[in-house]
């Protein structure tokens, strides 16, 4: 792992100190106009999180699905009948600050997080940065299962960077580094630490329509567990953006997607679903 972070951390140094006159420019006066606009137009790519923020009191409400496997087709309706579903809403404290909740029917989870801009890109620094911090409460766990249980088990914790540029007008790309740390894990098969680097990119095709692509290499999962692959179509209709989804991790919480994807899509073990943002 270090052999990863050392030169991603140098990386990110070294772009910093290339751009001319950039403490410079931290110091004057930035119109708005001179950022990047629309780099994303949604808060999540497919399932990761977007550099895009809510404005100041913007508040979205979200409804999510992730549907069975399609593998078992009519046996299941391709999925169908074993839908899962993500409800939870994001509010924008600040123009840099938002916070969320949402509860997940899968494992019956409750999910809190804080999304914070550090820097935007503009003529004079080439990247977005956002911080994102999540906490999550498996309320699914029993104590019939685990004699021990506490409720300091039922915590699992997310902190990831987002670094994303907009290359173009159609093009946007985000890289993204995750850490990952559960109180309850199984020794045997996991590690209470986990990390995973990778990223996505955006490309518009017309005006209202964008396809998503995400890719995320977790360097700590067991052999059994696959790498978070997924794509999605993104189709903007008036106050809302409608996401569909095709991914080989079923669980929607940060924590689930990123360590616990079990769908192997060259065997067409995959996951269909969507993701309904609602702008008030």
């Amino acid at each position: 792992m270090k052999k990863i972070l050392v030169p991603f951390c140098l990386f990110l140094v070294t772009l910093a100190y290339s751009q001319d006159d950039l403490l410079k420019s931290l110091d004057s006066t930035q119109t708005e106009e001179s950022y990047s606009t629309a780099t994303f137009k949604a808060l999540q790519l497919v399932t990761l999180q977007t550099t895009k923020m809510p404005a100041k009191k913007e508040f979205y409400f979200v409804v999510s699905h992730r549907f069975g496997t399609v593998k078992d087709g009519f046996d299941s309706f391709f999925g169908l009948d074993n839908a899962t579903t993500k409800l939870g809403g994001i509010y924008g404290v600040t123009d840099w600050l938002a916070v969320s909740l949402s509860r997940h029917t899968l494992n019956k989870m409750y999910e809190t997080g804080l999304k914070y801009r550090v820097a935007r890109q503009n003529d004079n620094f080439p990247l977005d940065i956002v911080g994102y911090s999540v906490a999550d409460i498996n309320t699914f766990l029993e104590k019939d299962q685990y004699p021990g249980l506490e409720f300091k088990h039922r915590m699992t914790y997310v902190q990831q960077v987002l670094l994303s540029r907009k290359i173009s007008e159609k093009f946007s790309l985000e890289l993204v580094p995750s850490f990952i740390h559960k109180n309850l894990y199984n020794p045997d098969i996991e590690r209470d630490n986990q990390f995973s680097f990778g990223g996505g990119g955006r490309y518009k095709i017309t005006k209202r329509l964008s396809v998503n692509l995400e890719y995320m290499h977790n360097f700590d999962k067991p052999d059994f567990y696959k790498n978070p692959l997924s794509v999605g179509l993104d189709v903007e209709t008036g106050g809302h953006v409608f996401q569909l989804i095709f991914t080989n991790s079923q669980s929607m919480s940060e924590s689930g997607y990123l360590t616990n994807a079990s769908g192997d899509w060259g065997k067409g073990d995959f996951f269909f679903g969507f993701n309904l943002y609602r702008v008030f």
